[in-house]
Parts: C-alpha cells; structure tokens; sequence
C-alpha cells in the first residue's frame, strides 16, 4: 500500500507508544498514575506527519494507556482504524491539473498545504475551475506524478562526538535503575580472544549478552563469529523463548541495532528501543560492568586452553554464567541476579511463537508482480505468488536480507501475515505439472436452473431488432439469391 497509508496506521501506534510506553515498563506506585498522566498531558509532542509540536488531553492519553495495558500487544490496539474510503481516489479535473503542474514548475519549492491554498485562490479566480482539491488530494497527485517537493540544503549536522561533550558540559551523570524486572533490558556485543575452526582458521569472535537491568541477570549469552543483525536477532530470539518479552530494550548505535529487521521485530513486539548517545558508554554502564567479570572470570580460567574452538567456548560460558554470575550475589545489589528477578515486580510478557518471531524481524518492501508468471523479486531472488493474489499489481513483502529461503506477503495496511512464499523452482515446474488457479474472490453459488438456456441472441441485439420493428418500415437493404453458375447461362445474369 501507499506509504500516506503506513503513516496513518504503524506511525500512529509507534507515536503514541512512544508517550504511554515509559508507564507500560514502569508503572506507577498506587495512586500516582494521575500525577504522570497530567504530566504527559502537559508536555509537547512533534507530529507523527507533519512535525508540528502538538499536545494531548489528560483523557487522550488515558485512553491510550489503558488500551495498551489490557492488551498483550500494545502496538495494534494503538493503530489507527483504517478509513471506508481507503484505496480510492477523488479525481481532479484535467484543467486543474495542468494549473498544477505549472504551479509546480514555477515554485517547486512550496510544500503541498501551500500548493493547495494556492489552488483554491485560483478556484476562486476561475470559478470554472471549481470545485478546489483538498490537501490529501493535491498530496497524492503530486505524488504520483513525481512532484516532489524541493528541499532546501539543511546546515551542518551536529557531529556525534560533540553531541557527547556537550551534554557532559550541560548534563550531570546519575545512575539509574529500573523499578521493575523486565522493564529494561540491555544489549551489547563485546570482542572476545582468537578461536579456531576444524580446519586451524582462527577467529576473533563476538559474544552477544543480554541483561536484565534491575535484576542484573543475564537473559542470554552467546558467541559468534561476527556481529550481524542475523546473529543479534538469532540471540534475542532465545532471551525471549528463556524469560518473556519486556518493555523496553537500550543498544547502541551498532549497523546490527538499527538494521531495518531488527527495528521492525522490536516495533512489531512492542518493545520499546532506547539508544545511547554516541561515544557515551556510560549509558550502558551495566553491560560494560559485565565485560569485567567475563574478562576478569571466565576468560582467565580459559587463558590456558591453547586450541580453543567456539563450541567449547558457548558451552564454557553457559556454564558460568547460569552456575556461577547468575547464582552469585552481585555487589551493587547484594542479590544473586536470579534470585532478585524472581522477586519481581514483574513487568514481562508470555513469549511468543517461533513462527511469530521469525515474521516479526523482517524489513518490509514493495514489489512488483511480474503478470506472465506471477513472481516478483527481491534481491535477485524470484518469489512465486499464490495464485489469488494474481490480480494485485504491487505486493508488501516482508524478508530477511540474509535468508532468501523463504519470505512473507504482508498486508500493507495492518502489518499482517498474509502467508508464506517461496522462491521458484525451475527444475520443479519443468516436471509438467501445474495448479488451477484459484478464485480472486469467493463465487456466490449459482442457482441451479430446472430449465434450460436455449437464447443465443443477446439482450441488446433483441432491444435493437424490437425497436426497428416497431418503425414499421422494412429492412434496409435489398436480398439478392445465391446464384447457381452451373444451371443458367451467362446471358441469364443479365
């Protein structure tokens, strides 16, 4: 679907999450949530759309966080509703859009709203030219035609190194810590010493841990070779089969964290992704805190191991962290980890299917139907369509960048699962065999008629043969008989 239309559904739930998502992982104390709904309410929000600083009613907000506390998934129950008259088009008269156009060649620099208000002036010029397009009108032919407005060359961004040295100028340092288990939860990878395969390649690789940020347990650790968005999601994945799903999740600024996979799972989920500023690895304090005892622990009583592969590696590590981290008192809280998150509160969700999860932490794209075979591509890699889909030109897929295998048709209005594709197996369709196609829509079944359909003149041809009959005047044209050639003669014809 349109973009426009994605802005109107999953821009609004991140939106208002985003301002109900901080009660969600942290709820507030017996008779304070009044006090953080009106401080919510007197704050001021930019726009989803139009970027414009805007704010919301006490009851606005209550509303939305009551929604998202009585659901599982916050996210779809915040969605806006999509409109009846969704997918069609109002349409504007030729004229107006040749004053359009030529409104756009003179000043491609006026942004839509200004562009509309300048076609309803005209319409009022040249009352001919009535009745004047409304905003989402002249936004979506300006659109499809490639109208697209120009922008003006944005100063000097902030680099990130500034951003850093100038909050530290402006912004005292405190801990912090979540009043709820499950609330927060943060994210790293940390380099590790050389490994080496079966085959003597040796490798430096990567551990993923996942804390928990007020019990301070380790959700889940593991080793890899490299730090992808495919290993990250691989070990999130397990954190949530082993604990649950939480409120939130703080990473850095890794190419893995901010990858359009990894952001959309999290989005899907409802999970809220806080990301530290750069070059502040203070923020995540914690997770740096857990390097040191990986280093000062684990990797010393490994120090001696002169061939060490990453599968002793994993195993060594689950070892000490479930038997020893885990179960031991940690300093800061004088709790084990374990024994603190089983206290709770607990703010955590059931985990969800496997199936969910793997259809959750896609990007998502649109693609063309080739009409000959329907397929369409995505990176290279043809995908066939079921045949009910046929009619669709433009298709919502959902993938993994790293995992052709497989891949999803999406409803690209509410983010739903539409079912499965696969990539095309020539070899296979060589065999001969084909599938009927399947019905676009369900066929009404017909009644079944006790007498049969002998007409063969169609309804319009007999309104027409009727009404040159009751003219009173004869055919038109003159009859001439087949002539026999064989039984007269030459002088006959004539």
């Amino acid at each position: 679907m349109a973009s426009y239309e994605r802005k109107g559904l999953a821009c609004w739930a991140q939106f208002r999450f985003s301002i109900i998502g901080g009660l969600l992982a942290s709820p507030p104390e017996k008779g304070e949530l009044k006090k953080e709904l009106e401080k919510l309410a007197g704050q001021s929000y930019r726009h989803p759309t139009n970027n414009k600083w805007v704010t919301f009613s006490f009851s606005t907000i209550e509303r939305w966080y009551y929604k998202a506390l009585s659901s599982d998934d916050p996210m779809s129950v915040l969605e806006r509703k999509i409109r009846q008259d969704a997918g069609s088009n109002k349409v504007m008269s030729s004229a107006l859009v040749n004053e359009l156009k030529k409104q756009y060649k003179l000043f491609p620099h006026f942004s839509y709203q200004l562009h509309t208000d300048n076609l309803k002036a005209l319409t009022e010029e040249q009352p001919w030219l009535a009745p004047a397009p409304s905003y989402s009108t002249v936004l979506r032919r300006m659109q499809k035609n490639g109208w697209i407005k120009t922008r003006i060359k944005a100063g000097r961004k902030t680099d990130g190194q500034l951003k850093a040295i100038n909050r530290l100028e402006q912004k005292e340092v405190r801990g912090f810590e979540s009043s709820y288990v499950h609330s927060l939860w943060h994210l790293d990878f940390h380099s590790g010493r050389r490994v080496v395969d079966n085959h003597g390649n040796w490798y430096t690789p990567k551990v993923l841990c996942i804390l928990d940020d007020r019990s301070r347990l380790c959700c889940h650790i593991q080793w890899y070779l490299n730090e992808t968005a495919e290993t990250l999601i691989h070990g999130l994945c397990q954190a949530f089969h082993k604990r649950g799903l939480p409120r939130s999740l703080m990473s850095d600024n890794g190419a893995a964290m901010t990858s359009s996979e990894f952001e959309n799972g999290l989005s899907k989920l409802s999970i809220k992704h806080d990301k530290t500023l750069p070059y502040s690895p203070y923020q995540n304090g914690k997770q740096e805190s857990f390097w040191g005892q990986l280093e000062g622990r684990l990797m010393a009583m490994l120090s001696n191991v002169e061939h060490l592969t990453l599968e002793f590696l994993n195993e060594a590590t689950q070892a000490w962290v479930e038997q020893e981290y885990n179960k031991s008192v940690h300093e800061e809280t004088g709790q084990p980890p374990l024994e603190r998150m089983l206290k709770g509160p607990d703010v955590s969700r059931p985990s969800v299917s496997n199936d969910i999860l793997h259809f959750s932490f896609t990007t998502v794209a649109s693609r063309s139907q080739r009409v000959s075979d329907g397929t369409l591509q995505v990176k290279g890699v043809r995908f066939e369509v079921p045949s009910r889909f046929r009619h669709i030109k433009r298709l919502t897929v959902g993938y993994k960048s790293w995992d052709l295998s497989t891949a999803y048709l999406v409803d690209g209005r509410t983010g739903d699962n539409l079912g499965r594709i696969f990539p095309q197996d020539k070899a296979k369709n060589a065999a001969g065999g084909r599938r009927s196609l399947e019905p676009i829509q369900p066929i009404e079944q017909e009644e079944a008629s006790t007498e049969p359909n002998t007409e063969t003149i169609p309804p319009l041809l007999r309104r027409l043969l009727s009404d040159y009959a009751a003219t009173g005047l004869p055919p038109a044209y003159l009859p001439r008989e087949e002539i026999n050639t064989e039984e007269i003669n030459d002088e006959d014809i004539f």
